[in-house]
């Protein structure tokens, strides 16, 4: 007998922006009566960058602050080792919290990309904190998350902030929605070039671009000022020596852009089905990330190694430095304990497990190919990446940043970049991007 699908539930209510419809006109502009600010193009524009400037610096504090509890988290983690079995009881906390006085804070980045795409409420001032509390708890737990979904969210909600105390609506919020992706992601990686073009690639709206890219670009730049003015230093990635762009080695890095691909495929499959089994499964929400905490030690049991907790970063700089003790399958199994962690619903990003799976699968397509082991983890570290967020060009540019320019590396990076994109086909690790051969196009995300 089929089975009986299960209703979804209801959404979480969330605070509508004046009477509740849409904001703007039919084309998502900006009224030029709105606001008194955006008469004129040159007054438009001079608001609009210090808009920008403003929301650089608050989401360069924000990270700032969420990167120094990070490290203490993680520190706190390694030296308590017993923390780990109470990840279940901090999980159901935070799930409480979430349920009770979350007010649609629980869709997270999906829910910024939809207010850019089509604006219809106010981003809660609660998700600022209620992501950085819950994401530290996380950490300090042992549970498998990132950290820049924390920092975009926590950017995206005072971004919003902003724009609701001028009174800013329309095609202008969405610019300083978009600035503000770029300003949290490089807050947390210290990358401002790949912050902006990660903003502008990720959003959905292509004629929105062009509006946003000098935003965008002060957003991030300053967010990486403010966070360096304040002593936080950023994990740093050794440089990766350029290789001979010999038509073998470039074979070979098509080759592993294929599987880089493929994994991000992966990836994304297992966190979206894994958050659909633990809806089918539990219907009340907190009570999922409970039973994920306890399957998570028992995971941890079963492998014998803590290495996939936490940000596995170790994972990252083994790989690079030739793949010495990583396992041949770290790559599935961090991808098992991020699934089992956010699918379960814990909070934390993406993107740094992303990097972990993709170092450890380049350095095994390094020896599977013969190749240099620590290119082809540089490599699989942003291409995997760039298939699951479809930022190939972002991606390109953060390969840069974080390893170093040189042309012949910037070749390879664009190369495997690309080639992933291509392989990935429409998945994506935000429920809300998908994308079409030629753009994207917008996807209701999935009930809670």
């Amino acid at each position: 007998m089929p089975e009986t699908p299960e209703p979804p539930e209801p959404p979480e209510a969330t605070e509508p922006i004046g009477d509740g419809r849409p904001i703007g006109d039919a084309r998502g502009r900006h009224p030029a009566t709105a606001h008194p600010g955006f008469r004129g193009p040159v007054r438009t524009i001079a608001v609009r960058l210090g808009l920008a400037t403003l929301v650089g610096v608050l989401a360069g504090l924000a990270a700032a602050a969420f990167l120094a509890g990070m490290r203490w988290a993680t520190e706190a983690f390694v030296e308590h080792r017993l923390l780990l079995f109470l990840l279940p009881i901090g999980g159901f906390a935070v799930g409480l919290i979430y349920h009770y006085v979350g007010k649609g804070s629980g869709a997270g980045n999906n829910l910024i990309l939809d207010e850019i795409h089509e604006p219809q409420s106010w981003i809660p001032r609660r998700m600022a904190m209620l992501i950085f509390g819950a994401t530290i708890v996380t950490h300090l737990f042992g549970g498998s998350a990132g950290r820049e979904g924390t920092s975009v969210q926590m950017a995206g909600s005072i971004a919003d902030g902003v724009a609701r105390r001028f009174g800013i609506t329309g095609a202008e919020r969405r610019v300083l929605l978009v600035a503000s992706i770029g300003a949290g992601f490089a807050g947390v990686f210290g990358v401002p070039f790949a912050g902006a073009a990660f903003a502008l690639e990720v959003q959905p709206i292509r004629h929105l671009r062009w509006r946003t890219v000098v935003p965008a670009i002060v957003a991030s730049f300053v967010a990486d000022a403010t966070v360096r003015a304040t002593g936080i230093t950023h994990d740093e990635l050794p440089s990766i020596d350029a290789a001979h762009l010999t038509p073998g080695l470039l074979a070979k890095v098509v080759v592993a852009g294929i599987a880089f691909g493929a994994m991000s495929i992966v990836f994304a499959e297992a966190l979206h089905r894994t958050k659909a089994a633990f809806r089918r499964v539990l219907s009340w929400p907190p009570a999922r990330p409970l039973l994920g905490g306890v399957l998570v030690i028992v995971a941890t049991g079963l492998v014998g190694t803590r290495a996939y907790l936490g940000l596995s970063l170790p994972l990252v700089a083994a790989s690079l430095a030739g793949g010495a003790g990583v396992a041949l399958g770290a790559f599935l199994a961090k991808t098992a304990f991020t699934a089992l962690t956010l699918g379960s619903g814990f909070y934390g990003g993406e993107v740094t497990p992303l990097f972990v799976v993709g170092a450890t699968l380049g350095a095994t397509m390094g020896h599977l190919l013969h190749a240099p082991i620590p290119l082809l983890a540089a490599l699989g570290l942003v291409a995997v990446f760039a298939g699951a967020s479809n930022t190939p060009i972002a991606s390109t540019i953060l390969g840069v940043e974080l390893f170093g320019w040189h042309p012949k590396l910037a070749v390879l990076f664009a190369l495997a970049c690309a080639v992933s994109y291509v392989a990935s086909g429409s998945s994506s690790i935000y429920e809300s991007q998908q994308r079409r051969r030629w753009g994207f196009r917008h996807q209701a995300p999935s009930p809670a």
